[in-house]
């Protein structure tokens, strides 16, 4: 993954302190546009692998529908309360549907590997409970900003 940023390389995230931060986080916000210009932004849990932010978004919802219509994603990942603590992610790119829609646990090898990650991070599980209701889309972002104001040293 290319981390392009021009502004606040002072407090960018190197490539191996992102792709921590990615994994360890749970949430993230995922914004979205309607077909009339209007954003919408909402939380959903993720799993990253690596090289792709990997999204289990509800098949009725309007995330889903967005996205269908316009595949254009930014995912915003952040963390910390105090000013000084502050680090995230903006991740921005193209939404993929990957798998059955909704998915009901056909076998997909592609996403075997990301449903146990997954499964692990948010229920604790070794498999993945598939639900009828959920499918998988996964943003490999374009561009990706970072920061962490823990760099600055106090200020």
């Amino acid at each position: 993954m290319t981390v392009a940023q021009r502004r606040g390389r002072r407090i960018m995230m190197t490539p191996e302190e992102l792709d921590s931060f990615l994994a360890e986080q749970r949430t993230c916000r995922v914004a979205t546009v309607s077909a009339d210009g209007r954003p919408h932004v909402s939380a959903l849990w993720y799993a990253w692998d690596g090289t792709s932010l990997w999204l289990y978004s509800l098949t009725r919802s309007r995330r889903w529908a967005e996205l269908s219509a316009d595949p254009r994603i930014s995912v915003l990942v952040d963390d910390g309360e105090e000013y000084g603590e502050l680090r995230g992610a903006e991740l921005s790119g193209r939404a993929v549907p990957v798998g059955e829609a909704p998915r009901t646990g056909e076998p997909c090898p592609e996403l075997d590997a990301v449903e146990r990650l997954f499964a692990a991070k948010n229920f604790g599980l070794d498999a993945m409970p598939h639900d009828g209701r959920h499918a998988w889309l996964r943003l490999t972002p374009d561009a990706v900003a970072s920061w962490d104001f823990r760099k600055l040293g106090g200020v």
